[in-house]
């Protein structure tokens, strides 16, 4: 196997814990709520607490892994997530979970740019999407594992146990990647000389680049573009990682055996969504362009999206309306590796800087989406509300791929603002 997709495969995996990590407390999430008296609001705000402090901390930590290596900064940010999700196994009540998920929140930030440095050093051009599908995709087979794993763990031994139980597991993970990758293709033994050549001539990642002009850089109508497209579509995300195995048990009456399978599902299809996202846009890339190739993917996606989640918050059947949601997923998640790939378009050598930008602000909308729909549900006592919210938002994130140009990389100080070949990405 080329080493490259060797290291594909710690971050396949890594992917995978994080979801785990970060499903575990929306499936034990009516367990809890019973145990520790909350109400809907209340437990908002401890999933708004992990997507708050994980939004504050996207940049400084993108940043750092740009400055000093994605080796030790993964390091850093596995071992601090993985204490802290033991230590809410411990938590007694709402400010110690409010506490504890900032703290989370705090060590996970940084964890996919760190991932989109990486590809940007590791991958050619051609290969970004599908790298970044294979991320992704395995983010949603770790929240399709998560319930399948969790209750059954959660019934026998209780819901702390399922905290205790993925602590370990990211500190096994973190000792692991220290120990085996290198920052960089040239540093690692055993990466053949072809290899080696083909991944420095063709990868978007400069080592010359300069440091980022910011004020050019917040002038950017493109990066303004991706941010809140992505801003938009984390309501509808975060509505799957945080509120949906509530919203099946209360809002839909589904028994906690029926929510397990009904919460894999969407994250099964939302494998399926990244897969065939970023394969379809790297093909398309080499067919008809950079900007055809991620533009269109994303403005098909979010469209399809917006309108099966209205659909299925209109539907009164039950069974029909998890169903809807399992699509709705798909279609959304289509986009997903393909807005990380265009952080590695235009960003480059600063990938994790953009990466870290766009989902910084990303994670704000999780923020409020996990606030509001606890809210929402305890004032008028119906779950369907906060979908409409969703659909039209996701709508919106559909039109700014209208604006978002993969080709116009962003300006580096002292070095003036060039543009990607949009014809055929060859390797």
């Amino acid at each position: 196997m080329l080493y490259r997709y060797r290291v594909l495969t710690f971050l396949f995996s890594l992917s995978m814990i994080t979801y785990l990590d970060r499903v575990c407390i929306s499936v034990v999430g009516k367990r809890m709520k019973d145990d520790l008296d909350l109400t809907n609001e209340q437990f908002g705000w401890i999933l708004g607490a992990f997507s708050l402090a994980y939004a504050l901390f996207e940049v400084p930590t993108g940043a750092l892994g740009d400055r000093v290596g994605p080796r030790r900064v993964l390091l850093r940010v596995v071992l601090w997530w993985s204490l802290f999700t033991a230590l809410t196994g411990v938590a007694s009540g709402l400010i110690a979970l409010i506490v504890i998920r900032f703290l989370f929140g705090m060590g996970e930030a940084g964890a996919y740019p760190n991932s989109s440095i990486v590809i940007a050093r590791w991958f050619p051009a051609v290969e970004t999407g599908r790298a970044q599908a294979f991320i992704w995709a395995a983010g949603r087979l770790g929240g399709a594992v998560a319930p399948l794993v969790m209750v059954p763990l959660a019934a026998s031994l209780g819901w702390r146990a399922s905290f205790y139980t993925m602590g370990l597991v990211g500190v096994v993970w973190a000792v692991v990647w220290y120990y085996w990758f290198r920052d960089f293709p040239n540093e690692k033994k055993g990466v053949s000389e072809k290899e080696l050549r083909y991944i420095e001539q063709y990868r978007r990642f400069r080592p010359q680049a300069h440091s980022l002009a910011w004020g050019a850089l917040l002038r950017s109508r493109n990066l303004w573009a991706l941010v809140i497209m992505f801003h938009f579509y984390m309501y509808g995300a975060y509505f799957f990682y945080s509120w949906m195995p509530i919203y099946l048990q209360e809002g839909r009456h589904f028994s906690e055996a029926d929510m397990q399978l009904f919460t894999t599902l969407p994250f099964l299809s939302g494998a399926v969504g990244c897969f065939a996202g970023g394969f379809l846009s790297d093909w398309l890339v080499k067919r008809f362009g950079l900007r055809v190739g991620r533009a269109s993917v994303g403005l098909v996606g979010m469209g399809l999206s917006s309108a099966v989640m209205w659909t299925s918050a209109l539907t009164t059947d039950n069974v029909t309306a998890a169903y809807l949601l399992s699509l709705g997923m798909l279609f959304k998640d289509l986009t997903l590796p393909v807005s990380f790939a265009v952080c590695v378009d235009i960003g480059k050598s600063r990938a994790g800087t953009v990466a870290g930008t766009m989902n910084m602000i990303g994670q704000l909308g999780g923020f409020f989406l996990a606030v509001f729909f606890g809210r929402i549900v305890d004032v008028t006592g119906d779950y369907t509300y906060p979908l409409y919210i969703i659909g039209t938002l996701l709508a919106f994130s559909s039109l700014l791929w209208l604006v978002i140009d993969p080709t116009k990389e962003l300006t580096w100080t002292g070095t003036p603002p060039t543009s990607v070949d949009t014809g055929i990405l060859d390797g």
